[in-house]
């Protein structure tokens, strides 16, 4: 299982329709994620440049894009930015692969 940090921002409508009618989006977007085997690891409010930050553990990049372009169009979300998450031993793993890699760097 891949993970995923989303970060998005709410529509002005979106905003609103919580304002009349506050509820845990966190929660239930979780409970829908688990229809695509999806899991929703931990999810921020955030104040700044973000409305949304989320960890998403997903089976892979082809159904976490398939997850969050259908959050998108729905509209109440924009500025969807999505980064893959790497855990430490993967991350070792590139570092030594990248010694075995012939690359060159641009010459004149």
């Amino acid at each position: 299982m891949s993970k995923f940090l989303v970060r998005a921002s709410y529509s002005s409508e979106a905003w609103g329709t919580q304002i009349e009618n506050p509820q845990n989006r966190i929660e239930i977007v979780g409970k829908q994620m688990e229809a695509m085997g999806c899991k929703l690891l931990d999810g921020y409010l955030a104040f700044g440049e973000d409305d949304l930050i989320i960890i998403v553990e997903a089976p892979d990049n082809a159904t976490a894009a398939a997850m969050l372009i259908k959050v998108a169009s729905s509209g109440a979300i924009s500025n969807i930015s999505t980064t893959v998450l790497i855990d430490p031993s993967e991350g070792v793993d590139a570092i030594k692969k990248a010694g075995d890699f012939n690359y060159s760097p641009p010459s004149k």
